[in-house]
């Protein structure tokens, strides 16, 4: 047991689960702060959604089309690209196949997309950076496959970019999420759930990069 001040907590609704209370709030609230609060994505906007089977990119494609954007997720497997679809994905790339950028202007009629939700790293950076319009915003919250990067500042001024650093983010947002959640226009997306005593099998699944959504530990 650990002690939370009051005002830091929100009523459980019946209309979800403790296995998805539990696997909601650190996604969503990322992905809701760097979408909605930082990147400030609009109606009728394109987002690309890099790494679309993992919890934080499950989130960020529901909460895309929930602001009612044209969304291209990136996946490494044709079970991830038919989740990704499944969840709203407008277009998919597989990013072991295709060229991510090479797709994104196929897609955006060489004009790249408006936002870029990133949460890879040194792998992907530089196609990112292709793939981005005019006046875009690429927003991230991770580095996963390295944190050095290295970029041509030229094109970031004369295209008149932004770079957004993002992480967690508020009660205003948690909230906004949860009212989403309860009203049925965003669901938790759960790949599996294990016994606390299975933790070590829970890692192992994870390391496998099997999983489509969050993964859960549980005392039941």
């Amino acid at each position: 047991y650990f002690c939370v001040d009051e005002k830091h907590v929100l009523k459980l609704d019946d209309a979800i689960s403790f296995e998805e209370a539990a696997s909601f709030p650190l996604v969503f609230l990322t992905a809701w702060q760097m979408l909605v609060t930082k990147a400030k994505l609009k109606k009728g906007e394109t987002v690309l959604i890099m790494g679309a089977s993992s919890g934080v990119g499950s989130a960020a494609i529901q909460i895309s089309k929930l602001q009612g954007a044209h969304v291209i997720a990136t996946a490494g497997s044709a079970e991830k690209l038919s989740f990704a679809k499944d969840l709203g994905a407008d277009e998919v790339i597989h990013h072991y196949d295709e060229s991510i950028s090479g797709q994104v202007k196929k897609f955006t009629d060489k004009k790249g997309v408006d936002v870029i939700f990133e949460h890879v790293g040194a792998k992907v950076w530089d196609e990112c950076l292709r793939s981005l319009a005019w006046g875009g915003r690429l927003v991230t919250c991770g580095a996963t496959s390295g944190p050095k990067i290295s970029m041509d500042l030229r094109h970031l001024f004369i295209k008149q970019q932004q770079i957004l650093g993002s992480t967690m983010g508020n009660k205003d947002d948690l909230i906004h999420v949860h009212e989403a959640m309860t009203q049925k226009k965003l669901r938790a997306v759960i790949a599996k759930s294990f016994h606390f005593t299975e933790v070590m099998e829970a890692h192992q699944y994870l390391e496998s990069s099997q999983n489509l959504g969050k993964v859960v530990l549980n005392w039941a």
